[in-house]
């Protein structure tokens, strides 16, 4: 009997298998397809102090195995979250979930992650400094080791939580970022965001998201995300959870040999709703396929050669 369990930060997970934020919501629609108790846990849709509308449309457009999207941190502010979604998420969840954070200034990071700390539901805050589609503090604080860290400490200095940031890999060096992170306290990070991309329609000459540029996903930036968790392993001690194009329950166990304690998946809930249920399903006899009695055991193992 293979295991398939991990720890983060000392919460454990009957499986590594956990769906991003901004591909899951609250978890509505896909608790009314499988039960979604299955999962690890799940990270909510990315919660602003305030309510957000988001980017002008169209905002989503294809791209050669994946998606670029611009949505724009669009939801309710996190009093809606907290009053509305997280006991709905209570009743059909039973597992603590994880609660992603934006924010376009410190104050606005620290007053969303205080008032989600308190919930008893959240079991970790994932403090989202990296998101390239909006245009305000974000990419900012994610692009600066320094302001990473400086935002790292304010939010740990309101939370009790574990504090996960969520990192971009649009910088020259991510691994410094994530150092930058650790130092200031931060229980773990997450890695990676969207990749900064664009398309052009050829018939209007013009880009095909209103807000020119958005996040590339999916498939194709798999073995960048790869890399950059290989990189951030030897750099830090503290947890990663690896995320980027992972659709199977192989490129799960690829994420971990890299140095990720626990995997998230974006796009391809997008592409299939069943698809965190199906790689849950399929860890099992690809661990038995390659010689894995226990995930735990694999955790950095690329690096030990």
């Amino acid at each position: 009997m293979v295991d398939t369990r991990v720890t983060l930060s000392g919460i454990q997970l009957d499986n590594p298998v956990i769906p991003a934020s901004g591909t899951f919501g609250y978890g509505r629609e896909f608790a009314e397809l499988y039960d979604i108790n299955c999962l690890g846990t799940f990270s909510f849709k990315g919660t602003t102090r305030e309510p957000r509308f988001g980017n002008p449309t169209p905002r989503i457009a294809e791209a050669p195995e994946g998606m670029l999207n611009a949505v724009g941190l669009q939801n309710p502010g996190v009093e809606r979250v907290i009053a509305e979604e997280l006991p709905w998420m209570k009743e059909v969840f039973h597992k603590p979930v994880m609660a992603n954070v934006s924010g376009f200034s410190i104050d606005e990071y620290v007053q969303t992650c205080a008032l989600l700390d308190r919930e008893e539901q959240v079991g970790w805050l994932e403090v989202n400094i990296s998101c390239p589609n909006v245009h305000g503090g974000g990419m900012a604080f994610g692009s600066s080791p320094q302001a990473a860290a400086e935002v790292t400490r304010a939010v740990k200095a309101v939370t009790a939580k574990p504090v996960y940031m969520k990192l971009s890999p649009n910088v020259t060096d991510i691994a410094a970022v994530a150092r930058a992170c650790e130092d200031a306290g931060a229980d773990g990070v997450s890695l990676i965001n969207t990749l900064l991309a664009m398309r052009i329609n050829l018939r209007t000459r013009k880009p095909l998201l209103a807000n020119i540029t958005g996040g590339l996903s999916g498939p194709a930036v798999f073995p960048v995300a790869l890399r950059m968790v290989y990189q951030v392993y030897e750099a830090v001690r503290i947890p990663i959870i690896g995320m980027g194009g992972v659709s199977s329950a192989e490129d799960v166990i690829e994420m971990m040999l890299a140095g990720a304690s626990a995997v998230e998946v974006g796009a391809a809930n997008l592409v299939n709703p069943f698809a965190c249920r199906d790689i849950i399903d399929g860890l099992p006899e690809a661990m038995k396929e390659y010689g894995i009695n226990s995930l735990t055991d694999i955790i950095g193992g690329a690096h030990n050669g």
